[in-house]
């Protein structure tokens, strides 16, 4: 019962990081950005929607289906600090992404 409790508190102290990742396809050289308010569970959602073929991105979905995931590689690019995160999280997030689409030469995601 102890370790329960620890558990769901150390869970409810993990700092959740939000920021901006890309998504790039070897065989093609092609990338895409995203945003996400949790960087640490981004990868598992893009790849699951790619795995079903649910992913609202028609670039992206193509070629995951053309070169499988073995091509695909997910990075974290920029992790935004604390107050970013908590005061202007979605403006600045949307101003991060923005720039790494063009420093990227990357499609939104």
């Amino acid at each position: 019962m102890t370790d329960r409790k620890a558990a769901i508190a150390a869970c409810k102290e993990r700092k959740v990081a939000a920021g901006i990742y890309a998504v790039r396809c070897t065989v093609t050289g092609e990338a895409w950005v995203g945003r996400s308010p949790n960087l640490g569970t981004a990868r598992n959602r893009v790849w699951f929607m790619l795995r079903t073929g649910s992913h609202t991105h028609p670039g992206l979905q193509q070629a995951w289906r053309a070169h499988g995931e073995a091509a695909f590689s997910f990075a974290v690019v920029e992790t935004l600090s604390e107050e970013d995160a908590t005061h202007f999280r979605d403006k600045r997030l949307k101003q991060r992404l923005q720039h790494w689409q063009a420093a990227l030469g990357a499609g939104a995601i």
